[in-house]
């Protein structure tokens, strides 16, 4: 990415600052947003102000608007000093440092932080720039090769703060190259909400992804997604498409890219309901911040992301197509089988049969996505791929594509066939094998895996090579909510998350009664931030799996239930149930898997750090037994979790603010 203005200091200083505006605001129609005279006014002043700070210090590298692809946002500047990078966010009308503010220019600063590849090197300093605030007190911390805490600045402080990092910024043994940062590569990682937000917005999924050679797949797969959707439509063809992967590879993101993306009548279909809800509710928002109608948003949005169950209701009864030619159907290992469908819903057959056969009323052509998961089955009922490999033996008119994964696998849940069949067409681009999500660790889910394999060598044996996991633990609840407060900068998303049957989990403050069937409750818990108290960031409230699968946040605390321990014989993972007044041992294979998988689920939903609360429980409660987490705890240290520091930082809910350090 490149800034829209870029140059020495000495240039700046000297161009006619009229020019610098004409330049931006060329740039700013070209982006087909509205030439905002508040706009024109904000560049004129803030160039007057930099232009004044700036006189004595003609090396430094000025770059105005830059932009960041995963916040949908643009740095007004950043100044490159070849010790250190100063990220400056410009608030010219204000007379007044805001909490907001420094937020804003800190979220910056991590943004390049975890995704530019020449920002690690040298300090990053946000900088916070009221030009009407009361004078600010010059305090400056104490500088490291990562993120200070933001520096507040008023218009008659900015020069004599840069004055100041001049004089203090320390000498590095490698100079920061101002054109080597600049043609850096910038490697946004967003959140499936952001990333939803971007696809809403028209960008591609080359704008968004990570362009590491190790997830290029992402496009790869998004792109023969494409070919074969307009290649259904050339030959009028039915075509069903199973896309795979490990759990945060990036599926939802290719699913809904074939939909935003569609050149005909589209829709994201999936039975997790939270998913839903976050995803309208966080583009209907975004569309208002955009100046945009909300209600349209919303409205559009109820199309183009619906239910699974909710089409497959109205669909069935009816005899003509649905007004979609393409369907994404998320999650499609978890299909449910006739007799299930039968007794819960009275549909006469299974899911895979029943969509099929909805999709085929279609007189031309029609295409089914088909995402498969991995592992995160966590409900009865759920049929496999196999339900649709018999669904689509009895109808011969569909043409099947995927990777040869689904062919003879030996989990009967993403198996579709034993062999393969005439006319399914292998694509190894139809498999996700990186996750997209752990930004830090992609060991991380192999070492969940080993871990609910109850493997603990080679759980530890998978940390050495990587060099470390994300996941640490503590037997507090304070050090775990004082932990994440300290990590959750700028906009990065903290939260606790448990088991829907950890119910003992009541008796250190928790409750495992997460309200995942309310639209406005899932939402505020993703979307909201503190000191609102929905919010996930209040640390109060646990989302349990069925509110949090296939979402995610920056910083999890998982608190670990009695409803998974280590079994008497300490070879295996012992699944239980509460019931009444005792646990209950769980017997049945299927219901084991599913068990697992919900910690499969839990284990999984950071990108960037999982702190897991194993409880100290109590000798004198027959359902919290210290023995038992006492074992848990001490499984996950030989698998390669380490040890959250003894003494948290202070777990007060206070705003988030800066708070400098140690004076130099």
């Amino acid at each position: 990415m490149s800034a829209w203005w870029s140059g020495r200091a000495a240039s700046f200083c000297q161009q006619d600052p009229v020019r610098i505006v004409d330049h931006l605001a060329r740039r700013l129609v070209e982006t087909h947003m509205v030439n905002h005279e508040a706009q024109i006014r904000a560049w004129r002043d803030q160039i007057d102000l930099l232009r004044a700070a700036l006189r004595t210090l003609p090396d430094w590298q000025v770059l105005l608007e830059y932009p960041l692809i995963r916040l949908g946002r643009r740095i007004d500047a950043i100044i490159l000093t070849g010790r250190a990078i100063l990220v400056l966010e410009f608030k010219t009308e204000a007379a007044a440092f805001t909490n907001a503010d420094r937020e804003q220019v800190e979220d910056y600063a991590l943004d390049l932080f975890d995704f530019h590849a020449a920002s690690r090197a040298h300090p990053i300093i946000p900088v916070l720039v009221a030009r009407h605030a009361p004078t600010p007190a010059m305090a400056l911390p104490l500088f490291w090769h990562a993120i200070a805490p933001v520096i507040d600045a008023n218009g008659a402080t900015l020069e004599p703060l840069l004055q100041t990092l001049a004089a203090q910024l320390p000498h590095s043994q490698t100079p920061l190259d101002p054109h080597a940062w600049e043609g850096a590569a910038y490697r946004p990682v967003p959140t499936i909400v952001e990333a939803a937000t971007m696809l809403y917005r028209k960008h591609g999924v080359a704008d968004i992804a990570s362009s590491r050679a190790d997830v290029t797949n992402l496009t790869r797969t998004t792109g023969a997604i494409r070919t074969a959707i307009a290649a259904a439509a050339d030959a009028h063809r039915y075509v069903i498409l199973f896309v795979t992967g490990i759990p945060g590879a990036g599926k939802t993101l290719c699913g809904l890219n074939a939909v935003f993306t569609a050149a005909h009548q589209a829709a994201f279909l999936t039975g997790n309901l939270p998913l839903v809800h976050v995803l309208r509710a966080a583009l209907a928002r975004d569309a208002k911040d955009q100046g945009r109608s909300a209600r349209d948003a919303a409205h559009k949005l109820e199309s183009a992301i619906q239910p699974l169950l909710g089409f497959l209701r109205d669909s069935q009864p009816r005899s003509d197509a649905p007004h979609e030619h393409v369907i994404v159907f998320d999650e499609a290992q978890r299909a449910w089988d006739a007799d299930f469908g039968r007794r819960k819903f009275d549909l006469p057959d299974s899911e895979a049969a029943l969509f099929l056969d909805i999709m085929r009323r279609h007189a031309d052509w029609a295409v089914i996505v088909a995402l498969v998961g991995s592992g995160q089955e966590i409900n009865t009922g759920e049929a496999g791929l196999a339900s649709w490999g018999v669904a689509l033996a009895a109808r011969p008119d569909w043409s099947i594509m995927g990777p040869a994964t689904i062919i003879g696998n030996a989990d009967p849940a993403r198996c579709l066939v034993a062999s393969q069949p005439a006319g399914m067409t292998i694509d190894p681009a139809l498999h996700l094998d990186v996750s997209v999500r752990q930004i830090r660790s992609h060991a991380a889910a192999d070492w969940v895996d080993a871990v609910l394999r109850h493997d603990a060598a080679e759980a530890a044996r998978i940390g050495r090579a990587a060099g470390g996991v994300p996941f640490r633990i503590t037997r507090s609840l304070t050090a775990l909510r004082g932990e994440l407060r300290h990590l959750a900068r700028g906009s990065r998303r903290a939260g606790l998350v448990c088991s829907a049957d950890a119910k003992r989990l009541r008796a250190d403050g928790l409750s495992a009664d997460f309200p995942h069937m309310d639209a406005d409750a899932v939402a505020n818990w993703f979307l909201n931030a503190w000191p609102d108290v929905r919010a996930s960031d209040a640390l109060e409230l646990p989302a349990t799996q069925y509110a949090c699968q296939g979402l995610e946040l920056d910083y999890v605390g998982l608190c670990w239930g009695g409803d998974l321990i280590i079994a008497p014989n300490r070879a295996s993972w012992c699944a239980r149930k509460f019931r009444g007044t005792k646990w209950q041992t769980i017997k049945r294979p299927e219901a084991i898997i599913w068990q697992i998988n919900t910690y499969r689920v839990l284990l999984s939903r950071a990108r960037y750090e999982t702190i897991l609360f194993i409880p100290p429980g109590d000798a004198a409660d027959d359902t919290r037994s210290p023995a038992a987490f006492d074992q848990v705890a001490g499984f996950l240290l030989r698998a390669g979790a380490t040890v959250l520091e003894p003494e948290p930082p202070d777990a007060s809910p206070a705003p988030r603010q800066a708070a400098l350090f140690d004076h130099i």
